[in-house]
């Protein structure tokens, strides 16, 4: 397992995460998970990524079973906060009430006195900006959370956070957590430029656009037991499952990973590794043999010519204007 700091911070975190959306509390429950989470830990992974809504909290507090009875030291923890956790008009967004009941709330669950990253799950328009960084400060001044940032943020709210915080003398956003791989590059035009503008590091989710880029769904095929065939949880991978020509170019990634003897899965991650602006990549393995070939990832060098026909499989968007 290799190493990098979180931005600008001093924070050394794993370039794998081990992420519980769509797997803690459902796939993995909780003699499975202290197994996967035993088996992290040996691998050398140190944060762990959950958030409030997955499994409506059912994940915090699986880990809230596991990960206490390891040194506080020697792990990072994340969670976040923004959509509705319940029907009440107050149980939602980046209020500084919201933020605070939600942040107690997955201490809570976590079993935990603090956690060490707190994210924006998304932007609140409703809320002012002033009222979230402000919460943000206090609750770190408060020790309940260490460092604080966004989700699926564009790079116009980042930046204008980022400034307002400066402005005001208070603790700046530190990380971005967006929706980054081969088949979504969208961030590589103004998101991932600002961040590294900033000293804002990016710790990214869906490396494998759920599961597309380890090529189990070769020639179109959708397996049984797969999470395509999976109708509680294939809603985000549908349109790009019946893209004949998406599926044709991922197929194609089998060569240039026999050339390095890893697989399609590997390759998919290594690729983001490459780029010094991701911090760590979030994976969301259900078994030891995946989580394992997930950290094989970390320290594997592609060289150039692969990476620019991995380039021409899976383009970059052209910047508009």
């Amino acid at each position: 397992m290799q190493y990098r700091k979180l931005g600008k911070t001093g924070l050394t975190i794993s370039e794998i995460t081990y992420g519980s959306w769509l797997t803690f509390g459902s796939q993995v429950e909780l003699d499975l998970a202290k197994e996967m989470i035993d088996s992290a830990f040996n691998l050398g992974i140190n944060s762990f990524d959950t958030a409030d809504v997955y499994r409506a909290g059912e994940a915090e507090k699986l880990l809230g079973q596991i990960l206490p009875n390891r040194s506080r030291s020697t792990y990072i923890v994340a969670t976040k906060a923004f959509w509705d956790f319940s029907e009440a008009p107050t149980d939602k967004g980046l209020s500084r009430k919201h933020l605070f009941d939600s942040v107690f709330a997955s201490l809570d669950r976590l079993n935990l006195k603090y956690v060490d990253l707190f994210y924006c799950h998304r932007y609140d328009p409703e809320t002012p900006l002033e009222e979230t960084c402000e919460a943000f400060d206090d609750l770190i001044r408060k020790g309940k959370i260490l460092y604080w940032g966004t989700s699926e943020w564009t790079a116009k709210q980042i930046k204008a956070a980022y400034d307002l915080c400066k402005k005001r003398g208070w603790h700046l956003p530190v990380v971005n957590q967006p929706n980054y791989s081969l088949l979504v590059r969208v961030v590589e035009s103004e998101i991932l430029p600002t961040c590294v503008k900033l000293g804002i590091g990016t710790a990214n989710f869906s490396p494998m656009a759920q599961g597309i880029l380890s090529g189990k769904y070769s020639g179109g095929k959708i397996p049984q037991g797969t999470r395509g065939a999976d109708k509680t949880q294939n809603m985000w991978m549908l349109s790009t499952l019946e893209n004949k020509q998406i599926l044709a170019n991922v197929d194609k990634m089998a060569d240039i990973a026999k050339r390095y003897n890893i697989k399609q899965s590997q390759l998919a991650l290594a690729w983001l590794l490459q780029n010094k602006a991701v911090s760590s990549v979030i994976v969301g393995a259900t078994t030891q043999e995946q989580l394992k070939e997930n950290v094989l990832a970390s320290g594997i060098v592609i060289k150039k010519a692969d990476l620019a026909t991995l380039d021409k499989l899976f383009p970059a968007p052209k910047v508009k204007g």
